[in-house]
């Protein structure tokens, strides 16, 4: 299969499973607190990725060890926390709209960490996009991003991370193989999670007695094996593919999605909440327009542009 299209196919694939994880998360709250849904989420895809440690086991750790804790950190272990602390007090449908802000972070800690270079095009989607996530944030025509922008800024820091593991995923991990770095970076996360699961939450507790627990693990372990899992494991290799900014685009997608199921759980999405993520969604297309301006050189403190 030609890359072009094995890249499209993993695109569109990993933005139906990731614009699903959000009502996931959601029925995973039903039985169990959000910390413990997070929790649950890691440990049970460490599980799942524990028999391939022993066919990927030969790893470079010492070489390798940055980007590994990169994208296990920064990848899974900070969002799975603050997606599902956000999705106690905002709706699903908005947690996707949010996330579409993951491309405008890549472009970002790209420049300012990893001294990529950027266009004026990348310079100007970045300003509608952050416009749009303000607008969404603060302006719902039924408050509810208003009264909650405390967990949207949530969300924020939680795409956020996902730019920063994007970006040592394309510095760090390039020559690892997208089995062996995912399961890796979830065989040194797995134990946090599992440590601070049943040392520090109740949920052997609510397992046992909330009605709905059983249910809520069955969503959660789809969640764990398909949105943490094996979605890490194609995003790893549509990073080698297409590189960091087409990977991070399946957020043109997830927003879609995510309000789809957001219409059939009954959730309330106003019109200007649409409108504001078509407003990001352009950002995110004009980052990918060829710009007459590249920059040059780039320091963390300076952004020098340049003619070509």
């Amino acid at each position: 299969m030609k890359t072009k299209t094995a890249s499209w196919i993993i695109l569109i694939v990993l933005s139906c499973i990731w614009g699903s994880s959000f009502i996931l998360m959601k029925e995973g709250l039903k039985g169990f607190s959000s910390d413990e849904v997070a929790g649950l989420r890691i440990t049970i895809a460490s599980i799942f990725l524990l028999p391939f440690l022993f066919k990927y086991y030969k790893i470079d750790l010492r070489k390798n060890l940055k980007g590994l804790l990169l994208a296990g950190v920064f990848g899974n272990l900070i969002p799975a926390f603050l997606f599902t602390k956000a999705e106690t007090e905002i709706s699903s449908s908005l947690t996707g709209m949010l996330n579409a802000l993951t491309p405008l972070f890549t472009i970002l800690i790209g420049v300012t960490l990893f001294r990529q270079k950027i266009t004026r095009n990348q310079l100007i989607g970045v300003g509608l996009g952050f416009f749009g996530a303000i607008a969404l944030i603060y302006f719902g025509e039924n408050s509810e991003s208003s009264r909650n922008a405390m967990y949207c800024l949530l969300i924020a820091i939680a795409t956020l991370s996902y730019a920063i593991s994007v970006n040592g995923i394309n510095t760090y991990l390039n020559g690892v193989n997208s089995v062996a770095a995912t399961v890796w970076s979830f065989t040194l996360i797995g134990p946090i999670a599992a440590i601070y699961l049943f040392g520090f939450t109740d949920v052997v507790k609510h397992a046992n007695e909330n009605a709905e627990a059983s249910a809520s693990l069955f969503f959660i372990s789809i969640l764990a094996i398909f949105g943490s899992a094996l979605s890490v494991v194609a995003f790893n290799q549509l990073i080698k593919l297409s590189g960091t900014v087409f990977a991070s685009s399946c957020t043109y997608l997830i927003p879609i999605v995510a309000i789809g199921w957001g219409f059939m759980y009954g959730e309330v999405i106003n019109l200007l909440q649409i409108v504001m993520v078509g407003v990001i969604v352009l950002g995110i297309w004009v980052m990918k327009l060829k710009g007459n301006t590249v920059v040059e050189e780039v320091e963390v403190t300076e952004i020098r542009i340049e003619k070509e």
